[in-house]
């Protein structure tokens, strides 16, 4: 079983617009609703992998209900801590190769709301006997910056296995929590101010640097790669949910370094491909695994 949490889950809407003219109207062709929050990607790709999988996280209000009853009638299960303030919603309008995304803050979350969360976590680790456990995304107000640091103390308190992806404070934190895997990109790690190598050194098992269209660079204990993907264009938007997917569906596996980024690589371009993130098709998946370069360092 591997577990994702979402602590800023969101009603993703997304627009497709041939152009975006701001400051003035713009007609829309397509429009997607679907749960969305970085780990709820990463659980909707696992599910469609065939991956036993559980959603977990903080929801409330009427955006909270749309999100819970579009996930369960997905099949993904799903075990969310309520709370008070209603859950936020994210716009992405998507033009041709471009995409601009509007992102609320989410809601205010009490102390009461995060100590319940963090008591029902333990008890779900515990339950489901989770492999792996996915922690990824933003933090919405009131959950203290070291959120990830204390769970994943509780996942390896349990022998449950990390995975992080996260930004800012949450990654600078959650890195004292030694994950054994994290995926930042080359914003994250900007705005961090450290290289790669650095970041290992703080405690991590292993970096997986996401470059976009370029490349990742994995820095793991059984060796160094790049790894490079066909040259693709389409809607970014979810593409490192797929790759965390793909790790996380090998570190459960025991998949060889070099098999979960060859994985990864290829499941984060189809996600390139499909209009929705946390979505991609079987058959380009399949077809691009063996396009995926590989070199070692």
């Amino acid at each position: 079983m591997i577990v994702t949490v979402t602590l800023n889950a969101a009603l993703d809407i997304t627009y497709g617009v041939t152009r975006l003219d701001l400051g003035d109207t713009n007609r829309v062709g397509q429009v997607h609703e679907h749960p969305g929050g970085k780990g709820l990607n990463v659980a909707r790709v696992l599910h469609a992998l065939g991956e036993p999988v559980l959603g977990c996280g903080l929801l409330g209000g009427r955006t909270g209900d749309i999100v819970r009853s579009r996930l369960r009638r997905t099949g993904i299960n799903v075990a969310f801590t309520p709370i008070g303030g209603e859950s936020r919603r994210t716009v992405t309008l998507a033009e041709g190769g471009r995409t601009t995304l509007l992102n609320e803050p989410g809601p205010q979350i009490t102390a009461a709301e995060w100590r319940r969360f963090r008591s029902d976590f333990e008890d779900l680790l515990d339950r489901t006997g989770a492999s792996v456990a996915v922690l990824s995304g933003s933090l919405p107000p009131g959950v203290p910056p070291d959120a990830y640091r204390i769970l994943a103390d509780a996942c390896h308190s349990g022998g449950t296995r990390v995975i992080l992806d996260a930004d800012g404070e949450a990654l600078g934190h959650g890195l004292a929590g030694r994950p054994d895997i994290v995926k930042p990109n080359a914003g994250e790690l900007a705005r961090l101010g450290r290289t790669a190598a650095e970041v290992r050194a703080a405690g991590p098992g292993a970096v997986v640097l996401s470059r976009g269209a370029d490349d990742l660079l994995a820095l793991t204990p059984d060796g160094d790669w790049t790894a490079t993907p066909p040259r693709i264009s389409g809607n970014p938007t979810g593409a490192g949910d797929a790759l965390v997917a793909a790790l996380a569906r090998g570190l459960a596996h025991g998949w060889s370094w070099p098999a979960r980024l060859r994985h990864g690589v290829a499941l984060s371009a189809a996600a390139v491909r499909s209009e929705v993130a946390g979505a991609f098709e079987p058959d380009t998946y399949r077809s691009l695994l063996p396009h995926i370069r590989l070199r070692p360092l």
